[in-house]
């Protein structure tokens, strides 16, 4: 049984039937999905989701689906770790991962937006999906075209890291690699959705798609014991994430699920693509497109499809942006790692710099609870760390050898007290 009513225009408000449609044709307005919150209410409590299973489907009438997923039978439910050696080293008590680089089956949020988006598909009549990625959707999109049987194409800027395009490849589906930046490569999805009719999972159904990215906001509450945080900082690249982890915590209070929704939202970026966050730093009343130029390539969109409402969201919740260099955001991704014993691909790295600069400069106060969003595996950003570790030490096959490293590094940790 399904509990939308339709699509509403975000701008003007008008209504339009379930249809793969993403933009009102009145005010070219983006169209979000618009549901019966009164009837999820009647029927949505914490102890029906808390009898299902380890999945973003336990909150499934808060999801645009009418009937059964076809795919992502297991996507979600991540865990939320305590970060209690980073918490200590930040001076934040109540510092929490949502870790994300561990979802099923490829290892980002991403997961979690496909499974809605090619369900629909299905329910739509599509037989072809497609995407524009900067990597993980792409991974995402071509994994469950296989699981769903669904024919698919996947379009992405031919510079970005390999292991992501190697992790589209392996799934035997067709891969494009474009002359451009995501821009270019959004561009032209939107000309071969109107030309050939396809299901492209950010385009056409991007109301649908951006929806899944709520149940990471709903797991957050209830893993927290149906609290919701005072802080989370999130990062940013179209900006539809901190929108759709700001409506589910909005939704969860208004169906009864939890008593408040005053959360404050931070937006990271990094400063080699930040056109949302410095719009907020700014006070820009609109955003500035910028050119990419940053190893956070998962985040390096120029041009945010949601980046003045994201700009808003941030702002009115009382929460910041941050920006932060290339190196910087190594450095996170290492402080992560050596803390927590989370790698995190390059967004995450950014998350946790940002977070420590936000601590830093007052904005965070660290003894209320923060979460800080890790969306992206390590393993798919390698080449970031590329001579940026220290290197293995090589040796013979002799335990006297074995001594003198044991006895430096003890001389080391002893220098170190």
């Amino acid at each position: 049984m399904g509990y939308v009513n339709g699509l509403k225009c975000r701008e003007c408000g008008r209504d339009y039937p379930k249809e793969p449609k993403h933009v009102c044709a009145y005010c070219f307005g983006p169209l979000e999905v618009d549901y019966d919150y009164d009837k999820i209410k009647s029927v949505l409590t914490r102890k029906v989701i808390e009898s299902r299973g380890p999945n973003i489907w336990r909150y499934r009438e808060l999801l645009p689906l009418d009937g059964d997923p076809v795919v992502g039978h297991h996507v979600g439910f991540t865990p939320l770790v305590k970060a209690e050696n980073l918490g200590k080293l930040l001076g934040a008590p109540n510092l929490y991962i949502k870790n994300d680089s561990v979802n099923h089956p490829t290892f980002s949020f991403k997961d979690r937006v496909v499974a809605v988006a090619l369900s629909k598909a299905k329910e739509f009549g599509f037989d072809t999906v497609a995407c524009a990625t900067t990597g993980n959707l792409g991974n995402s999109v071509a994994a469950h075209a296989v699981q769903g049987n669904f024919k698919s194409y996947i379009f992405m800027p031919a510079t970005i890291e390999q292991t992501k395009i190697i992790g589209t490849l392996i799934y035997g589906i067709n891969v494009v690699g474009i002359n451009s930046n995501y821009d270019g490569v959004n561009r032209l999805c939107a000309e071969i959705a109107d030309k050939y009719g396809w299901a492209i999972v950010n385009v056409n159904l991007r109301p649908f798609y951006a929806e899944g990215s709520k149940t990471y906001g709903h797991e957050i509450v209830e893993q927290l014991g149906w609290k919701p945080p005072k802080h989370v900082v999130v990062p940013m690249a179209g900006g539809s994430l901190i929108l759709k982890i700001q409506k589910a915590i909005k939704e969860m209070k208004k169906i009864g699920l939890i008593d408040s929704d005053d959360t404050s939202f931070y937006g990271a970026q990094a400063t080699g693509c930040a056109p949302i966050s410095r719009a907020v730093k700014e006070d820009m009343e609109f955003i500035k497109p910028e050119k990419p130029n940053t190893i956070a390539h998962s985040i390096a969109i120029g041009n945010p499809a949601d980046g003045h409402y994201s700009k808003e969201a941030i702002k009115g919740s009382g929460g910041w942006a941050e920006h932060v260099t290339d190196d910087e955001l190594i450095e996170g991704i290492k402080l992560l790692a050596e803390t927590e014993g989370i790698f995190t691909e390059t967004a995450g790295g950014v998350t946790v710099a940002a977070t420590r600069k936000l601590i830093e400069a007052g904005k965070i106060d660290p003894s209320e609870s923060i979460v800080i969003c890790i969306t992206g595996n390590g393993l798919k950003t390698q080449e970031a760390l590329a001579g940026q570790l220290k290197q293995p030490t090589i040796i013979n096959a002799d335990i006297k050898e074995v001594d003198k490293i044991v006895e430096e590094v003890n001389s080391r940790e002893a220098v170190m007290v």
